[in-house]
């Protein structure tokens, strides 16, 4: 008989849902372990939950560690939800993410025969993205060490942080100096941000969540992966020109050539997203542009852009790949934002159209495509959910042979799923940020034996982390 807050001991043999790791005791309990834990490792734990045929239960100490087990390189390991993999070797990595999307296929959509190759590693594991959000909070999220001390002997005030939120802690965040994934530039905008606000916390209070008072939100950094382009974007509630103007000249003063653009961008939201309303150029044109491949693209503060340049190259890549354009072929790009993957596609088939709900993606899109000087593509804002009312626009561009869709991490709504189901394609590109949503809609579209899934491809676009790209290839029975 188990009893709450008994101390049990047992080897982790796999990962489970919810950044659980899973094994099993010498009676054949079932036990879910939280942690950080890798598969291997011999752990003492406490139980927190007994049901009748599973134990939920806490890591207390791990008596003996996995061959694969590392010693993290990030000080914030641990308190910062960032980076759950610091802790396994590379190769641990890559074996556990091609064993999710395996899994969630299997159990989750029924494909027991599928060809899941192993995963596509980076060759950068650090200092590989592009893009970072940093979050000012007015409360800084202790340690334990830390909250047995009076405040006033810190090294750091307790009132004021600039990093990363805690996992759950939406009101606090950690106080970052360095974040790991980010280059060394975009660290040397962190620090030199905070000492500005520091210098200046009366006219830049930090924006707070519970009196919805204060100026400072987000501070977002962006460093273009082949031009090597500089954007700095601090988000607060209003714009105050002169110690804007000030902070731009302080970061342009410290960085030099570096800092291509700063913009102030203004929000009313009470919200914490790292989006704004307004946007006042302090330095620069207010916008970056990069190269994926042979394209170039304009990227403003509020546009998307695949965080990790060189796997995104490798993702695009592998995508035309696995679709085997023909000249002569019609294909759809389904939720194609600002016509990353369309572009890539207009050099491979005789014309392309791009498909997005957002209009001002649908702007970047046909921006981007008139900059690169390509004139066999077309985007048009749709919702795919309203499956009647857009069946006459995609007929007068013609049957497709291919589509590639490119859905958000929820996958597709049911009523898109029907609309591919109706066009029925020969050939389906399906790729995916989240293995089970990928296999729930795989599922759907192999309904009745219509397409077969021949192949998913796993891609690491987030080394450190439990995230997975994959691309999956449906032919129609």
């Amino acid at each position: 008989m188990y009893k709450k807050l008994q101390r049990i001991q047992l080897i982790i043999s796999d990962l489970a849902d919810k950044n659980q790791c899973y094994g099993k005791l010498d009676d054949g309990m079932s036990v879910f372990v939280q942690g950080t834990i890798a598969v291997g490792d011999h752990v003492e734990a406490e139980i927190i939950k007994i049901k009748k045929q599973y134990l939920v239960a806490r890591l207390t100490e791990v008596l003996s560690p996995a061959p694969t087990r590392i010693e993290p390189v990030c000080s914030y390991f641990g308190t910062c939800g960032g980076c759950k993999w610091q802790h396994m070797n590379y190769p641990e990595q890559l074996r556990l993410k091609q064993k999710q999307v395996s899994d969630a296929l299997h159990h989750i959509g029924g494909f027991n025969t599928v060809n899941c190759k192993p995963c596509i590693p980076a060759n950068e594991i650090y200092h590989y993205r592009n893009k970072v959000d940093f979050s000012f909070t007015d409360l800084r999220y202790l340690t334990l060490e830390e909250m047995q001390q009076p405040p006033e002997t810190l090294e750091k005030p307790v009132d004021f942080a600039l990093g990363f939120h805690a996992p759950g802690r939406f009101a606090k965040a950690i106080d970052i100096d360095t974040c790991h994934l980010a280059t060394a530039e975009m660290n040397k905008v962190l620090n030199l941000t905070r000492e500005f606000c520091l210098q200046h916390r009366e006219k830049l209070p930090i924006y707070s969540t519970h009196t919805h008072t204060g100026e400072l939100r987000n501070l977002v950094v962006r460093h273009a992966g082949h031009t090597r382009e500089l954007m700095v974007n601090l988000v607060t509630t209003t714009h105050q020109p002169a110690l804007m103007q000030s902070l731009a000249n302080h970061l342009n003063h410290a960085l030099g050539t570096a800092l291509t653009t700063f913009v102030n961008s203004t929000t009313s939201a009470k919200n914490t997203v790292a989006f704004g309303e307004k946007e006042f150029v302090m330095h620069g044109a207010g916008y970056i542009s990069d190269r994926l491949g042979a394209y170039t693209y304009r990227i403003s503060p509020n546009s998307f852009f695949q965080t990790n340049t060189a796997q995104a190259e490798i993702l695009y890549q592998q995508i035309l790949t696995s679709a085997q354009l023909q000249p002569e072929d019609v294909v759809y790009d389904l939720f194609c934002g600002t016509g990353s993957i369309t572009l890539f596609a207009s050099g491979h088939c005789q014309k392309v159209l791009g498909i997005e709900l957002v209009e001002s993606s649908v702007h970047d899109a046909r921006a981007n495509a008139e900059r690169n000087q390509i004139e066999n593509c077309s985007f048009l804002q749709l919702d795919m959910k309203n499956i009647r009312s857009i069946s006459d626009q995609l007929d007068a561009f013609g049957k497709p042979r291919v589509v590639i869709t490119d859905p958000p991490r929820a996958g597709m709504h049911p009523n898109a799923i029907q609309l591919l189901r109706e066009l029925a394609p020969p050939v389906i590109i399906y790729v995916s940020c989240n293995p089970a949503s990928l296999a729930r809609d795989g599922a759907t579209l192999a309904e009745n034996n219509l397409y077969q899934l021949t192949e998913c491809i796993p891609i690491d676009l987030f080394p450190q982390t439990n995230h997975v790209e994959s691309i999956a290839r449906f032919e129609r029975s």
